[in-house]
């Protein structure tokens, strides 16, 4: 379980309902169904007519990488790359086909079999790169998703806002309704913009950093793999992929100490 992940919105919410009230509000005034479903059965039905029915099943199950981390080892793959690089060396390629057999990764077992079967570099490399185009095509589609939800949310916050107001207008004459008019005007802009800045844009960098991760453990896998195909001594490949973890680290500000990263 990802902890920032529930924290965040948790925190980001009770901070601006208590500022709230320490200015005097209450919370009762900031719970409008009306302005609720207007802002996000609007935004629901945006999203809806956007996108085609495999591209939203795809976004919410991609809502599972948010709450819940992925076990991505740098170091575990360097050695299982390392290892085979050894056994290449010691045992020729050939032997790599039956190493795939147990292989931790779908897109290692990819590029063992075709270098076992002596496939041409090139052809290695856009079978394995292929592969993780499609996979860098999904995660992009997944954000999309979430990118429009924050997009269409204020917007259906300014719908409802005035909405709220054109009943206001129309009810000038009769001070009793002008209360109920105004607050589902400022309630649903409330609405719009909280729900696209605490939850669906958050949603959307959240897959990006975490995806980001995952793809840059493919790519060391390819270049692990190719460098286990040209020839080169294992010491010179763990060399090689350290610098992916090097990469990361800087890319972190320096901070990272470990390998092993939860995504």
């Amino acid at each position: 379980m990802d902890l920032t992940s529930l924290i965040g919105p948790i925190a980001g919410l009770t901070l601006i309902m208590l500022a709230y009230a320490m200015e005097g509000g209450t919370i009762g005034s900031l719970i409008q169904i009306t302005a609720a479903m207007i802002v996000f059965g609007g935004t629901f039905g945006a999203v809806i007519f956007s996108f085609s029915q495999e591209q939203l099943l795809s976004a919410m199950k991609a809502t599972k990488r948010v709450f819940f981390n992925q076990h991505v080892d740098q170091k575990e793959i360097i050695t299982e790359i390392v290892r085979y690089a050894t056994k290449a060396r010691k045992e020729g390629v050939i032997v790599l086909e039956k190493e795939a057999k147990n292989a931790s990764d779908p897109l290692i077992k990819l590029g063992l079999e075709a270098v076992s079967d002596g496939a041409d570099p090139s052809l290695v490399r856009d079978l394995m790169e292929t592969q993780l185009a499609q996979m860098e095509a999904s995660s992009l589609s997944d954000m999309k998703v979430w990118e429009a939800a924050g997009a269409y949310s204020p917007t259906f916050g300014i719908i409802g806002a005035v909405m709220g107001l054109i009943q206001v207008m129309k009810n000038l004459s009769d001070p009793s309704a002008l209360g109920a008019g105004i607050a589902v005007a400022f309630v649903a802009t409330i609405y719009g913009l909280i729900g696209a800045n605490l939850v669906f844009i958050p949603i959307n960098t959240k897959i990006k950093n975490k995806d980001h991760h995952v793809f840059l453990a493919k790519q060391m896998m390819i270049e692990g793999i190719l460098s286990i195909q040209a020839g080169e001594s294992p010491a010179l490949i763990e060399r090689k992929l350290q610098a992916f973890i090097l990469e990361e680290a800087d890319a972190h500000g320096g901070k990272k100490s470990s390998e092993e990263i939860m995504v």
